[in-house]
């Protein structure tokens, strides 16, 4: 097949035409560039809105391997990595663009599993694809995606809003994606309970973004700052830490574990919590908010069966993260300072 013919291959029918239509789509893929009407039917007044951006990049090799995961799960995650940076700021995915480089070792048909993975997670969150590019690699394959969102005026949750008193949270459980890589790396897995690998693994390969979580923050008005863990727990409260010229302080023994993971550390002789404080690839969220307000955040997320724990609280100081540890009296033993080692590409 050409390369036109490819892409027909890949796109065509993929997404029901009433998802497209309902996010403004009129010119699909196939022209130039696509035409999106504005507004959206579903938000019709535009005016208050603002549009979001991101662009994430996945490498052979660098930020997957074929020892560790399957094709549809690159393209999943691939997706999944962008709509966990427009839940970041609490906004609302609309539409997306892929653009690939294909190596020679992968067939049109190796191509169309990613493209499952991708329109899986395209149809589970309402996201319309409506274009892209696709040329030849000599080595590697490279797929990158855009995504634009939208958030309403001036509600976008920035890194750079965490205030003094208020509590460090988290959507979810962190370093189970970490805690599932390894597994995948080291483990004999059918040495392991099957629900305790097929939880990690699930967690490494098929990370859910959490845009739910992000639009109840957003529409609390009482998150102050917020992120992803992409790269890293201490990476991304570093972030914020410094982007908003405060120190961050995270109790050990309230950071939530999974069960699965604990087994695993135990067993298999790791530290579990350099998975929770350094892996990357969660993609649920990190952030602060009112201490007032935080009860309330609490029950809407009760409410709507989300998790959310309270890690921490934010005080003075100058983009440090410390981490508090207790003795056995539940007195505080020790508060350290938490270097960020979290994935960097060019360290």
């Amino acid at each position: 097949m050409d390369e036109f013919s490819r892409i027909q291959y890949w796109n065509a029918k993929r997404q029901e035409q009433a998802l497209k239509v309902s996010l403004g789509v009129k010119v699909d893929i196939g022209d130039d560039a696509a035409v999106v009407a504005l507004p959206y039917e579903v938000h019709r007044d535009q005016s208050q809105y603002e549009s979001l951006y991101t662009v994430d990049t996945m490498v052979e090799d660098i930020h997957f391997s074929s020892e560790t995961t399957d094709f549809e799960h690159i393209g999943y995650k691939a997706l999944a990595a962008n709509l966990s940076d427009i839940a970041a700021m609490g906004g609302i995915p609309l539409h997306a663009l892929i653009a690939i480089s294909i190596p020679d070792h992968y067939s049109a048909d190796h191509v169309m599993r990613i493209y499952n993975g991708i329109y899986d997670c395209a149809n589970r969150y309402k996201v319309a694809i409506v274009g892209g590019d696709t040329t030849s690699s000599p080595h590697s394959l490279v797929l990158t995606i855009t995504v634009i969102g939208m958030v309403e005026q001036g509600k976008a949750i920035l890194r750079s809003g965490a205030s003094v008193g208020d509590i460090v949270f988290v959507t979810g459980v962190p370093g189970q994606s970490a805690a599932g890589l390894h597994l995948l790396q080291h483990a004999n897995t059918s040495q392991y309970p099957v629900a305790l690998v097929d939880s990690l693994i699930r967690a490494h390969q098929q990370p859910e973004p959490h845009l739910q979580a992000g639009r109840l923050l957003s529409t609390s008005n009482a998150c102050h700052a917020l992120n992803d863990i992409s790269d890293g727990l201490i990476s991304e409260l570093s972030e914020i830490a410094k982007a908003s010229h405060v120190d961050i302080v995270i109790d050990e023994n309230q950071i939530p574990l999974s069960d699965s993971m604990s087994q695993y550390a135990g067993k298999s002789g790791q530290s579990m919590f350099d998975w929770v404080l350094y892996g990357g690839e969660d993609y649920i969220l990190v952030g602060t908010a009112s201490r007032e307000q935080f009860a309330s955040i609490e029950a809407s997320f009760r409410e709507q069966q989300l998790q959310l724990y309270a890690v921490g609280e934010v005080i003075a100081g100058n983009g440090e993260v410390w981490m508090d540890s207790w003795n056995d009296g539940l007195q505080l033993q020790k508060r350290n300072q938490i270097m960020n080692r979290g994935y960097n590409h060019f360290t």
